[in-house]
């Protein structure tokens, strides 16, 4: 399996912002998240075998700025003033990480909490992983950001990433 290009490890984040304009909020949010300097790739839902989950802070400490940066990404803006906005990243994690792949998934909602969204989150990657394996997964986890709209109706953008390390 030379020359593939795999992620090792994984970490989680999540951020919100605020500001008048919708593209500044997400930068908000992003600097939140402590990866606004990079250049992100969205992809999608596989957490690969051998695939490790690491600290926010030692992820961060192992990219550099400005490089391309693979990660699931689940956001979510509103300027209705008052409005709940959640964004969540749900990771179902097999029994055999070292030969097994698992599943992430992405999901945003509108005037649920947090603990809803995660939990829903996590129910969506487990239903993934168990359709593809007919196994049960080690364990579920989820990365969730709500916040409520200022009553300014400033824009408002949650975001929840799983971001890879490629090494």
């Amino acid at each position: 399996m030379t020359g593939q290009f795999v992620p090792k490890k994984v970490f989680f984040t999540s951020g919100a912002g605020s500001h008048p304009d919708k593209l500044t909020s997400f930068e908000m949010a992003l600097r939140q998240a402590s990866i606004h300097c990079y250049n992100i790739v969205e992809v999608s839902s596989i957490l690969p075998p051998k695939c490790r989950i690491i600290p926010k802070d030692e992820g961060v400490g192992m990219l550099f700025p400005g490089s391309i940066t693979f990660a699931i990404l689940s956001r979510l803006s509103s300027s209705e003033a008052g409005r709940r906005i959640t964004a969540s990243v749900g990771m179902a994690i097999p029994r055999d990480v070292d030969n097994d792949w698992g599943y992430f998934a992405e999901y945003q909602s509108f005037d649920e909490s947090k603990e809803t969204a995660g939990a829903y989150a996590e129910k969506i990657a487990d239903n993934m992983y168990r359709s593809i394996s007919d196994k049960v997964p080690e364990k579920t986890m989820n990365r969730t950001k709500s916040a409520v709209v200022n009553d300014d109706g400033d824009w408002s953008t949650v975001l929840a990433a799983a971001v890879f390390i490629m090494e």
